[in-house]
């Protein structure tokens, strides 16, 4: 009797999540994923973020542009480690590594739907402000092999932009349908909301049919499909794995170990989100789920923040391909930036 109570919690939660945020949040997501990997000039990228490269700006492109990469903390391995190999500084390889999976555009949009404007924005400033600590740690503690790397590696860009203005717009039309149905239609129908939606992607089909090219139309929707392929699958199990997990975990232990805004429950939250694996997205209806049942915005934030952002898969990973130096500064590092950053918003911050 239990067992079928637990499968009608999952199938409630995939319910709620199907109904209110495939359409108007994940079908733009996914277009707007594939339309980065299509039209912004990886060689490009590579060379600004370079050994030599001015480490603040490099970082701030790292950061940046982490945000429009769609990966959890397996598959931003290759993204972080292709470009690491193909030139780019460690600084910059790691700050990838962490910002991709920790606050990408389709998991900010998600959290935005789930958990409201403010823990999106806390969200963004924190992974920005964990980044850079990352990026310059990572460079310091490993500056010796960096300086060896800066002539070993002959990228140049050959002229060309990261990416036109024309691609610029499309990117930003997309951003605009992503945000505009939550921001525009808080309250009413949901309906409303898809009416939003539906205005908007043709707007965006509209000028893409203007200034793409069919072969480019036909590749973006390859990239497209692939995200959502290895993506969707992921998002639906987690969300029914968290209808049952809240189902469960006892009121009582969520209130007592991740409650309030001290420094250990932040460190606990930070702790389970490490050793978790969550696909990116995934995260937002879990911590939701676990704040309802009394959890801190600080420990919740940790836990968003390290939970897509590492597991421990990605650990072992790291240490493979990264060698093990570099997997002993790194995992040790998140696990005290996500602690203080759990510990200072909760008191300082919500």
């Amino acid at each position: 009797m239990f067992f079928w109570e637990l499968i009608y919690a999952g199938l409630q939660a995939l319910q709620d999540y199907i109904a209110l945020h495939v359409i108007t949040c994940l079908i733009p997501a996914f277009l707007l994923a594939g339309a980065m990997v299509t039209f912004i000039s990886k060689e490009t990228i590579i060379y600004y973020l370079g050994s030599a490269a001015n480490k603040l700006r490099s970082f701030t492109l790292a950061s940046g542009g982490s945000f429009f990469v769609a990966a959890c903390s397996c598959t931003v391995i290759p993204v972080s480690s292709g470009l690491y190999y193909g030139g780019s500084g460690i600084g910059a390889a790691f700050i990838i590594l962490w910002v991709a999976p920790a606050a990408n555009i389709l998991a900010l949009v998600y959290t935005g739907a789930i958990l409201g404007t403010e823990m999106v924005v806390v969200r963004v400033l924190s992974a920005l402000a964990m980044a850079f600590v990352v990026g310059w740690v990572m460079s310091l503690a490993f500056r010796k092999e960096e300086i060896k790397r800066v002539t070993a590696v002959d990228i140049h860009p050959g002229g060309k932009r990261i990416v036109a203005r024309k691609d610029v717009i499309l990117l930003l039309l997309i951003v605009a349908d992503l945000l505009a149905p939550n921001y525009l239609v808080q309250k009413g129908p949901f309906l409303h909301k898809v009416y939003v939606w539906a205005a908007g992607m043709v707007i965006v089909a509209l000028y893409a049919w203007k200034v793409k090219s069919g072969e480019e139309m036909r590749q973006w929707m390859t990239e497209s499909w692939w995200f959502v392929r290895i993506i969707f699958p992921l998002l639906l199990g987690g969300v029914f794995v968290v209808g049952v997990i809240g189902k469960l975990l006892p009121q009582q232990w969520i209130e007592s170990w991740l409650g309030g805004s001290g420094i250990f429950p932040s460190f606990l939250a930070t702790l389970i989100g490490q050793i978790m694996y969550m696909a990116t997205m995934t995260e937002a209806p879990f911590v939701h789920k676990l704040m309802e049942m009394g959890m801190g915005k600080g420990p919740a934030l940790a836990l968003l923040l390290t939970g897509p952002g590492m597991s421990l898969p990605n650990m072992l990973a790291i240490l493979k391909v990264f060698g093990l130096k570099k997997g002993l500064v790194y995992v040790p590092l998140i696990t005290i930036l996500g602690t203080l950053v759990g510990w200072f918003t909760g008191n300082f911050i919500f």
